[in-house]
């Protein structure tokens, strides 16, 4: 059966990251996946959590948010703080993003990503990871030119999701294919081949090993390729 954008099964949708979008943010990249489009900002604090203070270690951590008509119907401002879903995916963004940094040993320091999704269709989380990767980079580079040391960047991260829909393997699921995927995952690499986190859920069915190593297959060779995206994004 043909997707609905006409891709093949293997293919991402059309990738464009714009590093430097915010001119005030000390690291920041809008990243458009096919329909959907986040804005990250990676922001220096001065200080550290209590968990950081007086190890000379710094910390890196994520916001996340969807603008209340990023969606085909309106939906409320998350006015009294993250809701159960937000702070999942606030923590999976933190976790991979700190998955890329090569040290922590930059100062008592804070580096806030915050991801916007300004339109959604799909993979917003995985598409915060990656474009949040490389304003993490620019912020660490911020901070190692003034510090005078080398970047406590390490790695690049970057992540895509896969599933099962109507019983084929798919890659970068837009909306229409996620909501009625019988199987969705969303995985998380770091450069060059390294698992950083696989979250994989049966919706409508269970799934064998043999479909799992399938899906982690065509995850494997989407990330390849948005490596490459934030190479090119940074000038690498």
């Amino acid at each position: 059966m043909p997707r609905p954008d006409g891709r093949s099964d293997d293919a991402l949708r059309p990738v464009a990251l714009e590093r430097g979008h915010n001119p005030y943010a000390e690291g920041s990249c809008l990243i458009r996946m096919g329909g959907t489009l986040v804005h990250c900002t990676a922001s220096v604090e001065l200080g550290a959590p209590p968990h950081k203070r007086g190890s000379g270690e710094g910390w890196v951590t994520a916001e996340y948010s969807m603008l209340p008509r990023a969606t085909l119907e309106r939906s409320s401002r998350e006015r009294n703080g993250p809701g159960g879903r937000t702070q999942e995916i606030q923590r999976l963004i933190g976790r991979s993003l700190r998955a890329a940094m090569g040290t922590m040993r930059f100062g008592e320091f804070t580096v806030k990503v915050d991801c916007d999704v300004l339109q959604a269709d799909g993979g917003t989380r995985t598409a915060s990871i990656t474009g949040g990767c490389v304003a993490l980079a620019d912020a660490c580079a911020w901070i190692a030119e003034r510090q005078g040391d080398p970047s406590p960047f390490g790695s690049l991260v970057s992540a895509v999701s896969v599933g099962v829909v109507d019983g084929l393997p798919l890659l970068d699921l837009a909306y229409v294919e996620d909501k009625d995927a019988h199987v969705d995952a969303n995985v998380v690499m770091k450069e060059p081949d390294q698992f950083v986190e696989v979250q994989g859920t049966g919706e409508n069915a269970t799934y064998s090993r043999a479909q799992l190593d399938t899906l982690l297959d065509l995850a494997g060779s989407g990330i390849r390729e948005l490596f490459q995206a934030q190479r090119r994004a940074l000038g690498w």
